[in-house]
């Protein structure tokens, strides 16, 4: 219903922000991760938004990234998973942790959220890791076209991001084109990830 939201911030609270349009007061609830990239009040701020609906209420959740959004949705999606719980997940990890933690299986990462224990961490990791594919990690030279049912290992963390990114919902040849021009001497996985969001999302 509501792709963003851009207005005045008025108040961040505990768990929330409120954004003021045009006199209106829009209370959307936040991650710890959204509130702490927010400007002081009174600033201009955009947050990206979901709509959940429910038998006795609507709540309007919002993220400082599309990429936070993606992964919220993505959360919410698995068995078990609801907006609480996803909220928790993404107030301790940011999207390129989140997406990391998937990419690799590190079910540990995920149970530091409040709300995620050892069987949750896992079925996170299993729904979301089989929507990636057995084919992800591809085979790529110089040439532009991919062979998606080849293996391939970039080296030095890229085939780590080039899986994240894809948790994330990007193509596998986007993520795989970004990753390849990125001068990625130097950089950890995150940063990569980081790095090839801005890129993406020009």
């Amino acid at each position: 219903m509501f792709a963003y939201i851009c207005g005045t911030l008025a108040e961040i609270g505990e768990n929330h922000a409120v954004i003021d349009v045009g006199g209106i007061g829009f209370r959307l609830k936040a991650s710890y991760n959204t509130l702490r990239c927010l400007p002081d009040c009174g600033e201009q701020v955009r947050l990206y938004t979901y709509l959940n609906v429910r038998e006795d209420a609507m709540e309007l959740y919002g993220f400082y990234s599309e990429s936070e959004r993606d992964a919220f949705e993505m959360l919410t999606s698995v068995s078990g998973v609801g907006p609480r719980v996803a909220m928790a997940v993404l107030s301790e990890l940011t999207p390129e942790q989140f997406a990391l933690a998937i990419a690799t299986k590190n079910t540990r990462q995920l149970m530091q959220a409040s709300g995620v224990g050892q069987k949750l961490a896992q079925r996170i990791v299993l729904e979301l890791t089989d929507r990636i594919g057995s084919d992800l990690l591809v085979t790529c030279d110089n040439n532009e076209n991919v062979n998606s049912h080849a293996v391939l290992r970039f080296g030095d963390g890229a085939d780590e991001a080039v899986a994240a990114l894809v948790v994330l919902g990007y193509t596998q040849s986007d993520a795989i084109r970004v990753i390849r021009r990125m001068n990625t001497e130097g950089l950890t996985v995150e940063d990569m990830i980081r790095e090839a969001l801005k890129q993406l999302s020009c």
